[in-house]
């Protein structure tokens, strides 16, 4: 159990490291949480930065949720580790977590889909594949990142459920999708108001 939940502290102070703050810093102090949205996830970045900025907020971000799924439940920290199919989601679940409320940057982070697709990749890269069809889907028809990130997410507990089968990964699905609706709730508010932005350059059904 000590191994357990030295790992999942560690993810959450892991995910916690965010992307957009660290560039940010690199290049002479930009904080994008007083820029654009106000959000410090990628959107918001490539909005009021430009694309390399994006490249490498997105880089740390996606890297964090992998390493914390795929590579820290294995590592030998303390004590005896014990196997465990559920220590990889929490590690996973953490470090989302962690990238929304981190704690080294006054509990105000970005809505954890890149930090959720790490995690993805780390945990079955191949149910990456789909959820990432449905986001872009969802974008070229709707124009709105927030919509496609929550549908691409509520479609991974979907998948497993219909392809995997494995409880475990289909309940981090669901919380995941939960939580991210709710790291989403602005975006929600914005869009039955009309006056969320849309991706004009990737809306196909937007107005000629």
């Amino acid at each position: 159990m000590l191994d357990f939940a030295l790992k999942t502290i560690l993810a959450y102070l892991i995910g916690s490291l965010l992307g957009s703050l660290i560039i940010g810093k690199l290049r002479g102090g930009v904080d994008i949480r007083k820029l654009g949205s106000g959000n410090a996830g990628g959107t918001n970045a490539l909005r009021t930065q430009g694309a390399w900025f994006a490249a490498g907020v997105m880089t740390i971000d996606v890297g964090k949720g992998w390493f914390a799924a795929a590579i820290l439940p294995s590592l030998f920290l303390v004590g005896t580790a014990t196997p465990s199919e559920w220590l990889p989601l929490s590690c996973a679940a953490s470090v989302v977590v962690g990238h929304v409320y981190p704690i080294w940057f006054g509990f105000r982070g970005g809505k954890g889909a890149a930090t959720l697709i790490g995690t993805v990749l780390g945990l079955n890269a191949v149910a990456a594949i789909p959820a990432m069809i449905v986001w872009l889907g969802v974008l070229l028809l709707s124009g709105y990142v927030g919509l496609a990130t929550m549908v691409a997410t509520a479609s991974f507990p979907v998948y497993m459920g219909l392809f995997d089968g494995s409880q475990p990964m289909i309940v981090f699905g669901i919380v995941m999708t939960l939580f991210v609706i709710f790291t989403h709730r602005s975006n929600i508010v914005r869009m039955r108001a009309g006056t969320e932005n849309r991706s004009q350059r990737l809306w196909l059904l937007r107005p000629r």
